[in-house]
């Protein structure tokens, strides 16, 4: 990273007319008298100020409705302050909306001109270039075509092959991309990581914590289009966790804690755990509970003869937890009340990514090997002990009862996204990837052959 700036945002402010009709836009222009009383003005970045230095990646973290790609935009220069300024150093390739340039009447490669001259590269720039674009793209002999022919996929993939083939040198990532299937998704990111790795400098938009702090620099929290916090990603991080996930008595207070600077409490010793002092219920074995930690997204299905009840996480002894020490061991528990009779019943549980990727789970009996029978009124206890082999970063655990009908298996009850957890970060960390799988690492020196 470099002493030079490559951006300077100061003082910077977007605000945007908001019409409660649509005639008073007209008015706005024809009326007479004072202009402003046809509409209200929602400030989309209020006195937002920053420095990236030249090579620094830096992370932008926020709740929906922030400002976070209207920062963007105006750093692009597809907006306009309302006030302040923007200074971008260099060319900048934005993957904001992909293809806005292309006209549809036009073939592929006159679009790869087009956009290319509208993102700054020669025509000689784009000669040169040209076959690395159309291989990066890889649409065929779809090149030729006019783009209004193409699907969405192959539009958004010659539109992303021009921009990354600017050679940038800042580099503006909004992650709402998505583009074409897993394989060119993949390319996509291993350009990205290797323009960073030239030099440029990077600005990107993310809700993955665990993208923020292992990619960036520094990280900025926005929230209704202020600056709240900035930092190392690991701070910045934190106080964005406690905003989000803050219940909704408390969370102006803990916007006003994060804006002011206050000092928070925080436990650490090889990992850490940032919560407000009154959220945590207790501590043990450097796992916790964060009260605000609550998931946002829990589906039930329709009950069919049984009810789930309080699913939680507690340590061995019982205390109940949601923040977790990696490589420790706790119990996944819920209650089940059963309405009516049943056989072969089975409970389980499954844990799983942010994204909803399934990691693993565990059920009470092998398939079509319960023999457990119920009858109406009987309550049950669940609990499966597990290891949390996990890496650091949130993950969401599922509940379910199932029972053997004569459709076969159906679920008597159901809660996806029951609970909501974390694993605390450990730098001591050897192992990759989303579970430890207690690899044991030896490196020696080949023996020497005696002469």
């Amino acid at each position: 990273m470099s002493s030079e700036i490559s951006i300077r945002v100061d003082a910077l402010g977007k605000a945007f007319p908001i019409y409660d009709k649509p005639h008073h836009r007209l008015m706005q222009m024809i009326a007479p008298g004072p202009k402003d009383r046809w509409y209200r003005t929602f400030h989309a970045l209020n006195n937002v100020s920053f420095e990236v230095h030249r090579g620094e990646t830096v992370g932008i973290v926020g709740r929906n409705g922030s400002g976070k790609s209207t920062l963007l935009q105006l750093i692009c220069g597809t907006l306009t302050p309302s006030v302040g300024s923007v200074q971008a150093h260099g060319r900048i390739a934005a993957l904001l909306e992909l293809g806005a340039g292309f006209n549809p009447d036009f073939t592929g490669r006159e679009n790869v001109y087009l956009n290319g001259s509208l993102l700054g590269l020669t025509r000689q720039e784009l000669n040169e270039r040209f076959d690395d674009i159309a291989a990066f793209a890889d649409i065929g002999e779809f090149i030729e075509q006019p783009v209004k022919s193409y699907s969405s996929g192959m539009y958004i993939r010659l539109a992303f092959a021009v921009a990354i083939n600017v050679t940038p040198d800042i580099l503006v990532i909004d992650e709402a991309l998505s583009v074409g299937d897993e394989a060119f998704q993949r390319k996509c990111f291993a350009r990205i990581d290797a323009i960073r790795d030239a030099g440029a400098t990077v600005l990107f938009v993310s809700h993955s914590a665990g993208a923020v702090i292992e990619l960036c620099d520094r990280a900025l929290l926005l929230d209704r289009g202020e600056l709240i916090a900035k930092g190392t990603p690991k701070h910045v991080v934190s106080h964005y966790h406690k905003l989000i996930y803050a219940p909704a008595d408390k969370r102006e207070a803990v916007r006003e804690s994060i804006r002011s600077g206050a000092i928070v409490a925080h436990r650490a010793m090889s990992a850490e755990c940032v919560v407000e002092s009154s959220e945590i219920v207790e501590c043990e074995d450097d796992a916790c509970f964060e009260e605000g930690l609550l998931s946002q997204s829990t589906v039930r299905y329709v009950p069919r003869g049984a009810t789930i009840e309080d699913p939680h996480i507690e340590t061995l002894q019982g205390r109940r937890v949601n923040v977790l020490r990696r490589g420790q061991e706790y119990v996944y528990s819920y209650r089940v009340s059963l309405q009516r009779a049943a056989a072969a019943v089975r409970f389980g549980m499954m844990i799983k990514t942010l994204a909803g990727f399934e990691l693993g789970g565990a059920v009470s009996a092998p398939n079509g090997m319960s023999e457990l029978v119920v009858v109406p009124g009987q309550s049950f206890v669940v609990r499966f002990r597990f290891r949390a082999q996990l890496a650091p970063g949130t993950y969401f655990t599922n509940a379910g009862v199932t029972a053997l009908e004569q459709d076969g298996e159906t679920f008597l009850d159901r809660v996806v996204d029951a609970v909501m957890f974390k694993i605390m970060p450990d730098p001591y960390r050897l192992g990759t990837g989303s579970t430890d799988f207690l690899v044991d690492v030896e490196v020696n020196e080949p023996a020497k052959v005696p002469a």
